[in-house]
């Protein structure tokens, strides 16, 4: 395969320009056009595939991102590992702006989203009790370490829909409910990279406590956002390519493939005309 990947990223725009010899190309989907162009690079060995989720200059907001088309142009690719680095508020009061949090877990508050692969004809349930790859948590977590930047080892990101912030009200419900995380892309980004047989990744980079649900702070703005996140873009990058370094040479032991058996709702686990083995992928 002339353009291929082992390794996928989403985030914001700039990534890619901190990559020698990068490459763009276009990638069609039965999903529509991705949101950008997906770049191709090499980086400690590894071939890298990124793809800015709001498109390179940000122009996608969080509820129209085509998240199918994102996530199958990099299966298509042959991507195994995916990392997903995203900008983050905070609900709890030690998860401070400029900290990283590498989730376990999501609450999906969105709506309306094309948040599967599986539209019939056959009725598929993939579990998304631990999303996650723990392999890839372990080794996130690592990198954040030795680069000198407070990390949450666990943590529950809340998807809201946005492009809105929340109210003061939801922000003190997601905090009371003891969640650490709000974000607008993880879902379904992540579940759909599961559902492609992909492990997945999550760094959160805390820019702000959500809409002042502590005590002296004040409610978020997006500049503020935007503001912290590109004081810290340098550290996220950074996490990112010693994440990629330190990434197994068989990426089959962080693949969710397994995920996909049993997952029929008719009680058959293989058929020829089973979409969910996605053997056009392979």
């Amino acid at each position: 395969m002339a353009d291929a990947a082992e390794i996928g990223i989403f985030g914001g725009s700039g990534f890619y320009k901190l990559l020698d010899d990068v490459r763009e190309i276009k990638v069609d989907t039965p999903y529509g056009a991705p949101s950008d162009s997906l770049f191709l690079a090499t980086h400690s060995g590894r071939k890298v595939a990124f793809l800015p989720r709001h498109g390179r200059r940000h122009t996608i907001p969080p509820h129209l991102v085509n998240y199918r088309a994102n996530v199958w142009a990099m299966r298509s690719l042959g991507v195994r590992a995916v990392i997903s680095p995203c900008a983050a508020g905070s609900l709890q009061k030690e998860v401070e702006p400029g900290h990283f949090v590498v989730c376990d877990q999501f609450v999906d508050r969105t709506s309306g989203r094309k948040d599967t692969f599986y539209d019939g004809p056959i009725t598929t349930h993939v579990s998304a009790a631990d999303t996650y790859d723990p392999i890839l948590r372990k080794l996130a977590i690592e990198a954040i370490r030795e680069n000198g930047i407070v990390c949450h080892e666990t943590g529950t990101v809340v998807v809201i829909q946005g492009p809105r912030f929340s109210t003061k009200a939801e922000s003190k419900w997601f905090h009371d409910a003891g969640w650490e995380v709000i974000n607008m892309t993880q879902y379904p980004e992540a579940y759909l990279c599961r559902e492609l047989g992909m492990g997945v990744v999550n760094i959160s980079l805390i820019t702000d406590y959500d809409s002042g649900v502590h005590a002296g702070a004040e409610a978020v703005q997006a500049h503020d956002v935007l503001q912290v996140f590109q004081s810290n873009s340098e550290k996220i990058r950074q996490v990112v390519l010693d994440l990629v370094a330190k990434l197994p040479t068989d990426l089959s032991v962080v693949s969710s493939l397994e995920s996909l058996e049993y997952t029929r709702g008719d009680g058959h686990t293989i058929a020829s005309e089973d979409v969910r083995l996605f053997r056009i992928l392979k």
